[in-house]
């Protein structure tokens, strides 16, 4: 019969989560983020401190910013792996909120271990305690509930004996991932408790690919065969089945067409024959003409979300299927679903469809919109700010086949997603939430999840001045990876859009914003105070010679390049890109918005209105 072994919970929970494992023989939470506070720093803190490097610790800048680290690691690992953040009662909780959201809306694994008030109510009000007048349960961290897939309050020691293994459920459940929030009430984790043995006995977790029904598969397969134009839309969920091979085969084989969605970039590398690039608002030529004429569109791991179907009216021709592990996303848009796993349901519908190929591919096409980005992304012939799709052709370049672009927010991610051509796995976009802020930890935990590649960071300079300090802890972990700083003076991006919605140029740009002076913000001072080795790109040839150089060192190094507000990421590139809903006023005193209102409903006209 087992016996026990009396811990805290906190020292329970960490012996716990140091044993639970992959199928790779690794722990699936790699480690913990943490900035302590009163809240989590006598009972967590104490804990990590006893488990040493069976479960380690890193100390970050931010809690939201060490949770952006932590989520790219899990991207970066295809969910195979992941990290869990620690945080104070108060300010720390809610900081990771929008991290949550994040993580979330991108079915990312991040385990959220946040201090809460005392379950014993003794001290109440402690401090940074949120009191609810008419709710005595109620803590900050009940901010976590509708950006997290599972929540739970710890206010016993024994409730961890059901907390943890539902949390791993969870966060390795396919169909289900996100992040995990347990708010651990701080006198609760300081407790002792007689703990069952067996309890840390060493668990592998699978991650389960499930078989597609039947019925379902036998409808998909006749709706196939009755295609001539089929198109596939591939979305993160190929990568995260690790399907690549799968879809490059299925693709190759029946001859149809493969489109990307930001997600599911580089799960064909662009060289690929059946790649023909990006899908919707910021889609290419080639991709979005193949999608206009589809007669049949299969989505595969993919959400749908609005940039990839041009809000509901790119897919216009074409009867949907959707394959997705997930059933709530098979059935949007009144699509057929075929609930099962990517790499399961490409399998079985190729051999079910035997030497069925399609008349759907265009190679002239696809041949002429490279050529079309090889034209865009060529250097400039004066000497006038280049645009950011310059900067990319600059940086792609200067690159190779190991590398891997990642951003997240601003215009980088539309001109990223139409213009960088990266091998296969060589590209990493947050853009469910596009979450500014995301980008610098974001390349620090890509970097910690693929050290073996070049990780370029692409950010513009408002992102960079919304969150930049877990530079400090790359370099002092010796974490390399080369960030692109693109400055353009302000909010370039959305104030490209406030002028295509009809609007004024108003508080985007410095120069259009309420301020006694124009900032002179040295990027490059800025970042070498926190000990990155910084420097100003001299043009675009400047540039690649930095890229080139950054790969002998062993911190972060930031190039800062002056860049051109005016352009967007398709410019110059007849046919690419399509509409977004982007809500225009209706009532307005100029004719440049009444124009954009006339143009927003001859659009919206044509959006599907099915769920």
């Amino acid at each position: 019969m087992s016996g026990t072994i009396r811990l805290t919970a906190a020292q329970a929970m960490m012996r716990w989560l140091s044993v639970q494992m992959t199928e790779g023989g690794e722990r699936f939470i790699e480690g913990v983020w943490a900035i302590f506070g009163h809240g989590n720093v006598a009972g967590i803190g104490e804990a990590l401190h006893g488990i040493g490097d069976a479960l380690p610790t890193w100390r970050g800048q931010n809690e939201q910013t060490m949770a952006h680290a932590a989520i790219a690691y899990a991207k970066g690992q295809g969910r195979r792996r992941a990290q869990a953040v620690t945080t104070s009662i108060g300010p720390g909780a809610t900081n990771v909120v929008t991290a949550a959201a994040l993580a979330h809306v991108n079915r990312l694994p991040l385990l959220i271990l946040a201090g809460d008030v005392f379950a014993n109510r003794r001290p109440d009000p402690v401090l940074q305690q949120v009191e609810d007048f008419d709710d005595g349960t109620v803590s900050a961290n009940d901010c976590f509930r509708p950006v997290v897939r599972y929540f739970d309050r710890i206010t016993r020691p024994e409730h961890l004996l059901t907390a943890l293994p539902r949390a791993m459920r969870v966060m390795t459940d396919p169909a289900n991932c996100g992040p995990v929030c347990l708010a651990f009430c701080q006198d609760v984790q300081a407790e002792a408790y007689d703990w069952p043995e067996a309890f840390f006995a060493p668990r592998v977790w699978r991650i389960r690919r499930p078989e597609p029904d039947a019925v379902e598969l036998a409808e998909v397969v006749d709706l196939i065969r009755a295609a001539t134009a089929p198109v596939i839309v591939a979305g993160g969920g190929v990568i995260y089945s690790g399907a690549e091979a799968a879809l490059a085969e299925f693709a190759s084989r029946h001859n149809i067409p493969v489109i990307e969605t930001q997600a599911g970039k580089s799960a064909l590398s662009q060289d690929h024959v059946m790649n023909y690039g990006a899908s919707g608002v910021d889609g290419s030529a080639a991709a979005n003409g193949m999608a206009a004429k589809a007669d049949l569109i299969l989505g595969i791991g993919t959400r749908l979300q609005d940039f990839t179907t041009g809000s509901r009216t790119l897919f216009s021709r074409g009867r949907l299927v959707s394959i997705n592990v997930q059933p709530y996303d098979a059935a949007k848009h009144g699509g057929m679903s075929l609930v099962a796993d990517a790499k399961v349901a490409l399998e079985r519908l190729g051999a079910a469809l035997g030497d069925y190929r399609a008349d759907a591919a265009d190679p002239a096409a696809r041949a002429a919109w490279l050529a079309a980005v090889d034209a865009h992304c060529a250097a400039p012939a004066g000497n006038e700010l280049p645009s950011d799709a310059q900067v990319i052709g600059a940086v792609q370049r200067a690159t190779g086949a190991d590398a891997i672009a990642m951003c997240a927010a601003g215009t980088m991610p539309g001109a990223l997603k139409l213009l960088w051509q990266p091998s296969q796995g060589g590209y990493h976009m947050e853009y469910g939430y596009s979450c500014m802020g995301y980008e610098i930890a974001g390349a620090m935990g890509l970097k910690l999840a693929r050290p073996g590649r070049e990780v370029i960071c692409f950010v513009g300079d408002g992102s960079y001045m919304m969150a930049n300090s877990e530079l400090a802890t790359a370099v002092m972990r010796r974490v390399p990876f080369t960030v692109v700083l693109t400055d353009n003076r302000g909010y370039g991006c959305i104030n490209r859009l406030q002028q295509g919605c009809g609007g004024a140029e108003f508080n985007n740009m410095y120069v259009d914003s309420r301020i006694e002076a124009q900032p002179q913000i040295d990027f490059v001072a800025h970042a070498a105070s926190m000990g990155a080795h910084a420097v100003k790109a001299s043009g675009i040839a400047g540039l690649e010679a930095e890229i080139a150089a950054a790969r002998g060192r062993d911190i972060p190094t930031v190039i800062v390049i002056d860049t051109t507000a005016v352009p967007g990421p398709g410019d110059g590139l007849a046919g690419a890109g399509h509409w977004w809903d982007v809500a225009v006023p209706e009532i307005g005193d100029t004719e440049k918005l009444r124009k954009a209102y006339a143009g927003y409903l001859e659009n919206a006209a044509r959006q599907s209105v099915v769920n």
